[in-house]
């Protein structure tokens, strides 16, 4: 898929559920930041709720790009709490990694950045893959394809500018446009690499 075609089916998937994915995110945001406040133990409560929302939503866009009709719903977040750790894991090592390369210089760090933006989704539909291979698996499926999700991103920059005289109100719109064009990015660089995966993802149920 282009570019173009990307935010375009964004866009669609998008329509009509604005308020649903605020409410979400909205949510999601409140219960990651639990705990925050607190030394060290509010820490890793706040680090652990923070992991399960945001597993909780690539679930939710996930789903939202699997089903048209499927509308944002707040329970679906708790779906994040099935396997966050291996989530977790991904997260921080993926971090940790790209800070070492940081360190030395700041472009090979924002090339790593981009080789591993696709581990979270890969560890959200495949949770028993082990961390390193999901890593490994991020940076072949975005060998060749680093520059054009890195302009996916910076195309965006302007809208976030826009956002500014709206007092933030347009990031409303904005978050989850950005949201789904990066999973329908990641849905497209994957088709190519199905085969490294464990199994299909699973149908979509949230009903806890």
């Amino acid at each position: 898929m282009t570019r173009k075609e990307i935010k375009a089916l964004a866009r669609l998937q998008i329509d009509g559920k604005i308020g649903a994915f605020f409410l979400v995110s909205l949510v999601g945001g409140f219960i990651g930041s639990i705990g925050s406040g607190f030394p060290l133990i509010g820490a890793i409560i706040s680090l652990i709720l923070s992991s399960a929302m945001s597993l909780g939503m690539i679930h939710i866009r996930l789903h939202v790009a699997f089903d048209r009709s499927y509308r944002p719903r707040v329970g679906d977040l708790f779906e994040g709490f099935r396997n966050f750790w291996p989530f977790l894991k991904v997260t921080l090592l993926s971090a940790l990694i790209t800070m070492l390369w940081s360190i030395l210089f700041i472009i090979p760090g924002i090339i790593k950045a981009l080789a591993y933006s696709q581990a979270p989704y890969i560890i959200a539909e495949n949770p028993n893959m082990p961390v390193m291979e999901a890593l490994r698996l991020s940076e072949r499926m975005m060998k060749g394809k680093k520059w054009d999700f890195f302009v996916l991103n910076l195309s965006f920059f302007g809208w976030a500018l826009l956002s500014i005289p709206t007092l933030g109100l347009l990031t409303i719109w904005l978050e989850p446009y950005m949201q789904m064009s990066a999973v329908n990015f990641y849905n497209d660089v994957k088709r190519d690499f199905e085969q490294f995966f464990y199994a299909p993802p699973p149908p979509f149920d949230y009903q806890l």
